[in-house]
């Protein structure tokens, strides 16, 4: 896979994305008639299901572009894409998969050894295995290079893993985490602090691991910071090579941070929105609609290019860090936009649908341009890719 510049070819029309898609939206509509799950805000990382993710493992949409060998189904990223977009705007409950099934699956098929993707795949495949991102530390935010959290070799080849991790995202409800530690003192030079970074696949069950919750603003519990003392992880759980760990985990985020819920978080909120427009009339809201409409279809449009890119084998790391600056900034734009234009009192108890979807969006509205790399990390991002620093 290679990197590539901001310009990326158009995404081809697909029949068979088209199709999946009709088969997600029939299966969404028969689960909310069912009353199996309610429309949220953010409920890629708030809303936790296990049975709603086996429901979709059993139909083959996780693990969708992986091999049949390990569980997966061998389709291409645009399918993927109409099905998480799909899964998404409903407002459905996929957060206990969703790291699992869109970067530590691709991370282990790309990085893991035989055994690793065996024992593991199917079941994320399944919707039966969930895991976390072991990347920020309560120091070391954006900074990612700056870690502290340490893995020591013993002499039996097992790794001894100290330090701790944040904002780490339903670990209370996964079973593995992909961990980065320094396993090696860093290098010279403004580079040098890259070197001596592994990734290690942890076990989230070991001895001395303590998962700390950290609420958010509305009490909801999906952050948490998780410790390590002197955890022992053993030697076959490294992912990878040793000291490779900042190339491979820059790799990871490019799929963490191009996909479609990256400006979908808050879509529950512009359909109700929209509706309220269409049956009031309101110019100021019509006008309101139009705009975020417009820049709705602009950015599905880019991350529809990120994925046509994945399927023809490249790594488009720059245009996902520009897709994660300007789609989470449109997410914030969304609840902001709203507010002005509805004479409405945000409330998670009122019973007006736009209330209720209004004060969820703004109370998970500040990790929106947070989580994944701050908007001012990926504008760097971008600009030294363009040679701009």
């Amino acid at each position: 896979m290679t990197s590539n510049q901001l310009t990326l070819a158009p995404a081809p029309p697909s029949a068979a994305a088209e199709q999946v898609r009709l088969e997600v939206r029939q299966f969404l509509a028969e689960e909310l008639a069912a009353g199996s799950f309610s429309t949220h805000v953010d409920t890629w990382l708030s809303g936790v299901d296990p049975e709603f993710s086996r429901k979709l493992g059993a139909r083959g949409w996780l693990g969708m572009t992986w091999p049949k060998q390990y569980g997966g189904h061998e389709r291409t990223a645009m399918e993927r894409y109409a099905v998480t977009e799909e899964l998404l705007a409903a407002g459905a409950p996929v957060a206990a998969h969703w790291i699992a099934d869109r970067q530590s699956g691709p991370n282990l098929l790309r990085y893991g050894t035989e055994e690793q993707r065996k024992e593991i795949l199917p079941r994320i495949a399944a919707g039966e295995c969930y895991f976390v991102i072991g990347m920020s530390e309560p120091d070391s935010g954006s900074d990612l290079a700056s870690i502290r959290t340490r893995a020591t070799r013993k002499a039996d080849g097992d790794f001894v893993v100290t330090g701790a991790k944040v904002w780490t995202s339903n670990a209370h409800h996964s079973h593995y985490g992909i961990v980065l530690v320094r396993t090696g003192p860093p290098g010279e030079g403004p580079r040098g602090k890259h070197q001596g970074l592994t990734q290690l696949l942890v076990d989230l069950s070991l001895p001395g691991i303590t998962i700390n919750p950290i609420r958010i603003l509305d009490g909801g519990h999906h952050f948490n910071e998780v410790v390590f003392d002197d955890v022992v992880v053993p030697g076959d759980m490294l992912l990878g090579t040793e000291g490779a760990g900042w190339h491979q985990v820059t790799a990871e985020l490019a799929f963490e941070r191009s996909g479609p819920e990256r400006f979908l978080s808050t879509w529950p909120l512009l359909a109700e929105f929209g509706r309220r427009a269409a049956s009031t009339g309101d110019p100021a809201q019509l006008a309101t609609l139009g705009r975020l409409s417009a820049r709705a279809l602009a950015l599905r449009q880019l991350s529809l290019r990120i994925a046509a890119a994945l399927d023809r084998g490249e790594l488009p790391d720059i245009p996902a860090a520009l897709v994660k600056d300007v789609g989470t900034t449109f997410e914030q734009d969304v609840v902001d936009e709203v507010r002005r234009v509805v004479d409405v009192v945000p409330s998670l108890d009122s019973p007006d649908p736009l209330g209720r979807a209004l004060a969820e969006a703004q109370l998970h509205a500040p990790g929106y341009t947070l989580r994944g790399g701050t908007n001012e990390i990926l504008r760097g991002i971008v600009a030294r890719g363009l040679g701009l620093r």
